[in-house]
């Protein structure tokens, strides 16, 4: 009876850890998305503009990038239970100060700098953590579930997120997140710590260097939206006729480069370092680091593309399209679960081929199925097909990263898969946005251009106006805007048709990125292995 009732507590402690690490995970990944439906609510309550909410948003990312390799340092210097812990912390401060906040500068300080500081210790800690609480055959699932929590948070933060600004708040979200932080710092006691290796100085450098190089980078891509990847739009800044987006961006990867030398200098001399360069080199590591780029691309891209369809295109609310989004949770959470505990023994490699594989087939699926008199249930069968490639990919590659290097460097490996996936995030909903927008502007000038019943001066002066790019507007908006200019029935027509039109076309146009992003990384599964890693411990 002892021998039993032990091994049942240890399995109890074990799903107990398993789900405060995937509590975090999802309290991670929820302030991505829960605010995108109420950035105008939260504006106006905090006296600002959306502008202004936009700019917390983005510094959120911002200092997550920033701060993400360092952040996993940390916690092999102080102990990831330890950096989990206090992360958790500063986060909930964050959360307390976000709801409370009565203007910008305090919204920013809890939203944007303190949640992002404490996610940058938080979200390394938590891939250290499985590896320390979990044998490394039962790691696949662990990481799946984990993994599953992040990627369900950003499906139905938009629905919590309308919900709470429709009938309550925008910030009981927050005073929410304080509830369960707390709930975590309460169970997260039980969670067993790796061991703390030898202390060493911490490489200031090293982390002044890959901070500004991420931060720079990301933030240029955030920014491509408004100034243009290329060619500057107009009224952006730019250098020698070029966006200053491209500038930024290669600024960043001289950053990085930089801080890449420094790292081996490092070593050569047998100093510690912040990361150590030769992790780079492992093909194992590499290659799961590589899907875990192009996953959150693609998952991102689909995050922006399929609401904006929802609730621009067709005009839903936030309840509404955030309950058509929850059939890829469900095919999502399955695949992360079931895939490792039924077929423990399968190739990695052959998961997430089929895993990309799924990626790829719905977002061509719903590019196939987009129509102007197409409406709401046309999204149901792409969402189940991309939630199970994303849970294939969830069920593997969190395993394959972290067993590509010894435990000790776990808190290092997790800082640079959040980084990666930070940047994979970034670079998906920028690249997606972009591409929607150019493609609409084309379209939408050229069907002006083609109709005979628009005037040829209102021609000519949309076409100057509208050359920095036509915004995504629903039929409502555009119809509102076409009445206090005081355009004609005819010309307001004209208009919305083109509007229709342009709207699907880039859409189309995003998701033929993202299809076109699946399929370059299936150039680079090879990379993962095709057998499951296996403890040398009994």
């Amino acid at each position: 009876m002892a021998p039993g009732a032990g091994t049942a507590e240890r399995s109890a402690t074990a799903r107990l850890v398993l789900l405060t690490l995937a509590t975090g995970q999802f309290l991670m990944a929820l302030d991505s998305s829960v605010m995108n439906v109420s950035i105008a609510a939260v504006a106006n309550d905090v006296g600002t503009t959306v502008t202004g909410v936009q700019g917390a948003i983005t510094a959120y990312t911002l200092v997550m990038a920033m701060f993400m390799i360092p952040g996993g340092k940390v916690g092999a210097l102080i102990g990831r239970k330890r950096a989990f812990m206090i992360g958790c912390a500063i986060y909930g401060c964050g959360s307390l100060t976000t709801a409370l906040a009565p203007n910008l500068p305090v919204l920013l300080l809890g939203w944007s700098f303190l949640e992002g500081i404490g996610a940058a210790l938080i979200l390394p800690a938590i891939v250290a953590l499985v590896a320390s609480n979990y044998a490394t055959e039962r790691r696949p699932a662990a990481y799946g579930l984990v993994a599953a929590a992040g990627a369900v948070a950003i499906a139905v933060g938009p629905l919590i997120g309308g919900v709470a600004t429709t009938y309550f708040s925008w910030r009981w979200v927050f005073a929410g997140e304080v509830v369960m932080v707390l709930g975590i710092l309460v169970l997260g006691r039980r969670i067993t710590d790796a061991p703390i290796g030898e202390r060493r100085r911490v490489d200031l450098v090293g982390a002044a260097l890959s901070a500004l190089g991420l931060g720079i980078f990301v933030y240029g891509v955030l920014r491509s939206d408004e100034w243009g990847w290329f060619q500057p739009k107009p009224d952006a800044p730019s250098w020698i006729g070029v966006s200053l987006v491209v500038w930024l961006m290669l600024a960043g990867l001289l950053l990085v480069w930089l801080f890449l030398r420094w790292e081996a200098r490092l070593v050569e001399r047998g100093r510690e370092p912040l990361l150590d360069p030769g992790m780079l080199q492992n093909k194992q590591l590499t290659g799961g680091l590589t899907m875990f780029f192009f996953q959150y691309l693609v998952q991102m891209g689909v995050f922006f593309v399929v609401p904006l369809y929802l609730s621009v295109a067709l005009g839903l609310s936030a309840l509404m399209t955030g309950a058509r989004i929850l059939p890829l949770s469900l095919t999502l959470l399955a695949a992360a679960v079931l895939i490792p505990r039924f077929f423990p023994d399968v190739s990695p490699r052959r998961v997430v081929r089929l895993g990309v594989f799924a990626l790829l087939a719905g977002a061509v699926v719903l590019m196939a199925a987009l129509d102007a008199a197409a409406g709401a249930e046309i999204v149901t069968l792409p969402l189940l097909l991309i939630g199970l490639g994303m849970g294939a990919l969830a069920s593997q590659l969190g395993s394959v990263t972290v067993s590509a290097v010894p435990e000790e460097q776990s808190a290092e490996v997790g800082g640079v898969q959040n980084a990666v996936t930070n940047l994979g995030a970034s670079i998906g909903t920028a690249l997606a946005g972009s591409i929607m927008i150019a493609t609409l502007t084309s379209s939408f000038l050229t069907s002006v251009a083609q109709n005979p019943q628009v005037p040829a001066d209102v021609k000519s002066q949309a076409t100057v106006e509208l050359q920095s790019g036509v915004p995504f507007l629903s039929d409502a908006q555009l119809k509102s805007a076409a009445d206090e200019a005081g355009t004609s029935t005819e010309v307001t027509q004209a208009a919305l048709d083109a509007n229709a039109d342009a709207r699907i076309d880039g859409l189309r146009a995003a998701l033929a990125i993202l299809a076109l992003a699946a399929l370059l990384a299936m150039f680079f599964t090879h990379r993962i292995p095709t057998s499951q890693p296996r403890s040398v411990k009994p």
